[in-house]
C-alpha cells in the first residue's frame, strides 16, 4: 500500500522539530557513519533501517524500562518501543535529505481484547512512498528493507478487525507523544495517557493535528497484556486492508489516544 500524503508540501518530511531532531550532533554523526559505507541513497536508507531495527532494541523485547521518543535519545539510549524507533528512522533518513513520513496501523491485541496503534515510516524514492517498519525482528516477525513489494513487521487481519491507516504524516500524533514524554518508565507507561474521554485526533488536510468529537461508540478499554507475536497472516490486497471508510479522507482516529503498553510492547 502506498501511503497518502497529507501535507503537500514536500519539505514537510525533511523537517527537523523536538521529536525528529535531525540536527542534533547524535543523529548527524550517526548519520555520517553510515554514509561512509553508502553508495548511494538508496544504499544508505537500507543501511539506516538496518541499523535502528537491529542495534536499537525494542525495549519490550529486551525487556528495558526505560522510555524513548526523541531521535537523538533513542539513538543515544539503544533502545524504543515501535513509536521511538519509527522517530529515529526518520531523523536518519531525513539528516541525509531523503523525505520520510510516518504512518499508523490498527492492530488486535494478542488476546483479542481491543486494539491498539502501531507506528512505522514510509521513505520516498522514485517518486513514490514506500513503507517500511524498523520495530525489530523476533519469531514470527521479519521485516526488511524493501522498495520492491512490503515486508513488514505486521500485515493487517481485516477480519480481526485490523488495516492500514492511509495517511502519511510529517510529524508523530501528539497522543503517542504525550504518553512516551510523560512516562517515566515503561513499566507505568499507561498511567501517563490522555483521559480516556479525550476527543479523538485527527489529522488536518495541509498538516498538523485537529481534534475531533468522541469517537463513535466511545473510548474502549482495551485489556493490557503482553505476548509473543506470532506469524502473520499472508498478505491481502491494500484496499482490503485500508481502514474502511476513509479512502483519501483522514481518519477519525478512533482510539488511537487509547494507546496502551501492551500495543506498544506487543505491536511496536
Amino acid at each position: 500500500m502506498e501511503p497518502i500524503q497529507e501535507n503537500p508540501d514536500l519539505s514537510a518530511y525533511l523537517a527537523a522539530d523536538e521529536v525528529i531532531d535531525h540536527h542534533h550532533p547524535r543523529v548527524r554523526e550517526t548519520a555520517a557513519r553510515l554514509a561512509r559505507d553508502a553508495e548511494d541513497s538508496y544504499a544508505y536508507a537500507a543501511l539506516a533501517f538496518a541499523y535502528v531495527r537491529d542495534a536499537v532494541s525494542h525495549s519490550h523485547d529486551a525487556g528495558d524500562p526505560r522510555v524513548t521518543w526523541r531521535a537523538s535519545d533513542v539513538l543515544a539510549r539503544g533502545t524504543g518501543v515501535c513509536h521511538a524507533k519509527a522517530h529515529a528512522l526518520t531523523a536518519l533518513l531525513r539528516a541525509e535529505d531523503i523525505p520520510t513520513g510516518l504512518c499508523y496501523q490498527r492492530l488486535a491485541h494478542d488476546d483479542g481484547g481491543g486494539h491498539v496503534v502501531h507506528g512505522l515510516v514510509a521513505v520516498r524514492f522514485g517518486g513514490a512512498w514506500h513503507r517500511q517498519d524498523p520495530r525489530g525482528n523476533k519469531p514470527g516477525v521479519d521485516a526488511r528493507f524493501s522498495l520492491d513489494g512490503e515486508r513488514l513487521a505486521f500485515v493487517p487481519d481485516r477480519e480481526a478487525g485490523e488495516c492500514d491507516y492511509p495517511g502519511l504524516y510529517a510529524a508523530p500524533h501528539p497522543a503517542v507523544i504525550g504518553a512516551l514524554r510523560s512516562a517515566p518508565d515503561r513499566a507505568r507507561l499507561w498511567e501517563t495517557l490522555p483521559p480516556r474521554s479525550e476527543a479523538a485526533y485527527r489529522p488536518r488536510r495541509g498538516g498538523g493535528w485537529g481534534r475531533t468529537g468522541e469517537a463513535p461508540g466511545g473510548p474502549r478499554r482495551a485489556k493490557v497484556r503482553h505476548g509473543a507475536s506470532g506469524p502473520r497472516p499472508r498478505q491481502r490486497a491494500s484496499a482490503s486492508r485500508t481502514c474502511s471508510g476513509v479512502g483519501a479522507v483522514p481518519p477519525r482516529w478512533a482510539g488511537i489516544h487509547q494507546v496502551s503498553l501492551a500495543s506498544l510492547g506487543r505491536t511496536g
